[in-house]
């Protein structure tokens, strides 16, 4: 087939490749994007919206059984699994569709396909029509990443799930282990226990949501004992033996291993990059445990080849791959775009109470050096909390001493997720204490308390 000719090739159509295709077309490039599978990669098929969808029909039906604290009435409550997969795949149907509408609108060439390094400047693309050459001075990487799965522990779709099978699930499972206690495995473990499955989540650090603040994760962790769960840290699933309709997890806690039965797992213990088949050897990319490595511009070190989103490391986050889309498509174009910092990106996980962090965690500001202030705000606190029968819950910022800077802000309890973008945007405009003191925030609202947490840093709390 003939050689085509392009400005920009990108490498997957997930939040990350195909915002890139997007910024780099709207910026004048003439740009194509060559995606295997579906438009809107995992994050919109299989991550964070179907996820989000299923969650919400969780929280609907919580609330329905909790008919009565509102003064209402409702009987023989009762969902239907088929029905709630159904929407959620319908969503993500309809996301996918729309990414698809965008690319198209912005005249960007869309090929669906696998596609490789080829030399510099080339791309070879495999379709069902045959293989065809790509030419560009600019290739990004956008091919993101997989479920990591551990030798003994692999999934087979039956007994052992990743998060793909329990998006579509083969049935609503009874007893459910679930192995990690990232946002993930949290997620799938507040869904599951919701509608009534008896769930157990082991966590090999020694505390769940590893990766927040010490403070937040304890508090998260004695609600979801509260629902039910079964929280097991410093503990290690060292084997599965499989039989009929049945999993024998070995547990091994404190050097102790203990046998338990259970008729659902689902793993989730992080992910790899999806940096096979890629060409990347030949072309003198270097990959560090299945991540490409960049430089804080998303470059490879190869002239004209970029990595955004998942497989260049770490956080792994929709919304930090579409920046770095941006921000490529934005260097390309000869512009001068900031790098992305990863201390300023919101992390966000929707299970039942949700939590929401941005910045460094207390005790990662002590590790730095800094002088801290540190100020909590308890949901109880809150008109519209009460109001809303969401009690229980908490905010909490820290800042530097010496200049009052925002380093970091925690939550957990409900609507978090929205909330933490104010700091967020506060983080970016290098926001103080000061300036966040003096701001007007509404009544009654949820936001109320970020006021309020400011203030008990410096000790000036009203409400609590």
């Amino acid at each position: 087939m003939a050689e085509k000719s392009y400005d920009v090739i990108v490498i997957g159509a997930g939040p990350g490749g195909y915002v890139a295709a997007i910024r780099a077309a709207q910026l004048g490039l003439k740009t194509a994007i060559v995606e295997r599978e579906h438009m809107g990669g995992i994050c919109l098929n299989w991550g964070c919206i179907p996820t989000k969808a299923l969650l919400r029909s969780a929280e609907v039906f919580h609330l329905m059984e909790r008919a009565k604290d509102f003064g209402l009435s409702a009987d023989k409550i009762g969902y239907d699994i088929d029905a709630v997969i159904k929407r959620s795949r319908g969503v993500a149907k309809q996301l996918s569709g729309g990414v698809a509408h965008l690319i198209k609108k912005n005249k960007v060439d869309a090929i669906m396909g696998e596609a490789k390094l080829a030399g510099k400047g080339q791309v070879s693309v495999t379709t069902d029509k045959g293989t065809e050459t790509l030419k560009a001075a600019n290739i990004i990487l956008a091919t993101g990443a997989r479920a990591r799965e551990l030798p003994g522990l692999e999934a087979d779709g039956d007994l052992v799930w990743t998060y793909k099978h329990a998006l579509m699930p083969p049935r609503m499972p009874k007893k459910l282990l679930v192995i990690g206690s990232g946002a993930i495995g949290i997620e799938f473990a507040s869904f599951y226990n919701t509608l009534g499955a008896d769930t157990t989540v082991v966590e090999v650090m020694d505390r769940i949501l590893p990766v927040e603040d010490a403070e937040i994760s304890a508090f998260a962790k004695k609600q979801f004992v509260k629902q039910g769960m079964k929280i097991m840290e410093k503990t290690m699933v060292k084997q599965l033996d499989r039989a009929k309709g049945k999993v024998t997890a070995h547990i091994e806690t404190g050097g102790k291993v203990e046998k338990h039965d259970f008729d659902t797992v689902i793993s989730a213990v992080g992910i790899v990059g999806n940096v096979e088949g890629l060409g990347l050897e030949d072309a003198g990319i270097k990959v560090d445990r299945t991540h490409v490595v960049t430089d804080e511009y998303c470059r490879t070190g190869v002239e004209g080849v970029y990595a955004i989103g998942d497989i260049a490391g770490a956080p792994w986050l929709a919304h930090k791959a579409s920046h770095e889309g941006v921000m490529v498509a934005e260097l390309i174009a000869g512009q001068h775009p900031h790098p992305v910092k990863p201390e300023s990106i919101a992390g966000c996980t929707y299970c039942q109470p949700q939590v929401a962090s941005v910045g460094y965690t207390e005790a990662k500001a002590k590790e730095l050096g800094y002088d801290i202030k540190v100020g909590r705000f308890p949901f109880i606190g809150n008109g519209k909390a009460i109001a809303l029968g969401e009690p229980e819950g908490m905010i909490k910022t820290v800042f530097d001493a010496k200049t009052g800077e925002l380093l970091g802000a925690h939550m957990v309890g409900a609507e978090v997720t929205e909330l933490i973008q104010g700091y967020v945007v506060g983080r970016q405009l290098e926001t103080t204490e000061e300036d966040l003191m003096h701001t007007v925030f509404p009544h009654p609202t949820l936001s109320e308390m970020m006021h309020e947490s400011v203030l008990d840093a410096y000790g000036r709390a009203i409400h609590f």
